[in-house]
Formats: structure tokens, sequence, C-alpha cells
């Protein structure tokens, strides 16, 4: 015959052939996604930093379709309760920098003592001024871009994507008027906490100010 090697091959063994290649990519890939699929993820115990405040979270009944969590922080004082809401993120269209972004909202809880997560959110997040006469509402909408998924947080407050983590990190945007303020919001659903953690210092006021409304 014209051709050599596996042309030589009768209909039999042309499809042997032909089958135990598909079942050695098959093979193939499916070891390598069991290999991603099963990598564990680390719950790793919670360092405090200065720019940061932990958060108690419990998972909550919201609007369907969102993921809906009530926040608890306690001190000496009293204890600060509200929720925090997550519509789905959206993946962005710019192929070269993609990004996953969604609206959210943080909704007042009654009897929530405001004092305890503000004097912690001050010194934190390095605001000038505790909040006066903040004008209460029920819902505190923002927008949130998502910076990073199953992270891990080390020590000094940073995150990373190896070795693989619980946590989802998040920066938020909360307007005021003109001015609009960023805060870091990240959240470990898996081990119950979250954190407000400092974006800069520029922003402590502003924040302070319109997380006062629903707290």
């Amino acid at each position: 015959m014209k051709f050599g090697g596996a042309a030589e091959f009768g209909s039999n063994q042309r499809a042997a052939f032909r089958l135990c290649v598909c079942i050695a990519i098959a093979v193939s890939i499916g070891c390598q996604r069991h290999s991603t699929d099963s990598e564990p993820r680390i719950v790793e115990p919670y360092s405090p930093t200065d720019g940061a405040v932990l958060l108690n979270i419990l998972p909550a009944h919201g609007t369907e379709g969102s993921q809906d969590w009530l926040a608890t922080y306690t001190d000496e004082s009293g204890t600060t309760r509200f929720r925090i809401e997550l519509d789905p993120s959206v993946k962005s269209s710019d192929k070269s920098f993609p990004t996953l972004s969604g609206k959210g909202r943080f909704l007042a809880e009654a009897g929530s003592n405001p004092i305890p997560l503000l004097e912690g959110l001050k010194k934190a997040l390095q605001a000038k001024h505790m909040p006066t006469k903040a004008r209460k509402t029920d819902v505190l909408p923002f927008d949130y871009v998502i910076l990073g998924e199953n992270q891990t947080r080390s020590a000094d407050g940073g995150f990373a994507a190896r070795p693989k983590g619980t946590w989802t990190a998040m920066k938020i945007f909360l307007s005021h008027g003109k001015d609009e303020g960023e805060v870091f919001l990240n959240i470990d659903a898996v081990a119950h906490q979250a954190e407000f953690s400092i974006k800069n210092s520029d922003y402590g006021d502003l924040v302070l100010q319109e997380l006062a409304q629903i707290l």
C-alpha cells in the first residue's frame, strides 16, 4: 500500500486504535479536572490586624437569587447587627481584563446598637470623626467588585490564591451625593466570618457616615 503505519490497519484495528486514544485523552482530562476540583481549601484561624474589623456572619433568608447574611459585632458596650445582601455577580465584557462585579445592600436590623461597630471602624478605617445626626434608612445600596475567590488570608491581612482558601475578597463602593468612598468587604462564608478592611484613610469619614445610616 501507498501509506504505512496506521493506514495499514484493518477497519477493526483502526476503530480500536481511535478508541484507545479517546480513552487516554478522557482519562488525562479527568485526572486534571479531579486534581483541580479536589484541591482542599484551607480554613485558617483569623489573625486580627489594625486596619480591619472582624464580623460574625450567619446565613439569612434574603431576596431570591441573592446571598444574604446576618452580621454581628460585639464588644463590652453591646452588639451591632445588620444584614449583608449580594446579588449575583456579572462578568465584564472586557476580555483583556475580566472582572466580576455586582450590586449589594446593607440592611438595618431592629435592636442594633451602632456604637460598638462604629467605634471599631473609626479606628480601623482611620476616620477622623464619629458620625453625628446620621440619617437613618432601612437599606444602603452599594456596588462591589470581586478581587479574588477561594483566597487565603495571611497574618498581615493580605490575600493570596495559593494555597486555596475560603475567603472572597471584595471592594465595595458607597456614594454620598457626588462623593464616593471605598472599603474592602471580605467574606468567609465557610468559617462564618467577614471583615471590613481599610482601602484608603481618605475614605474613612465617608464610609463611616454611610454605614451609620443602617447600623
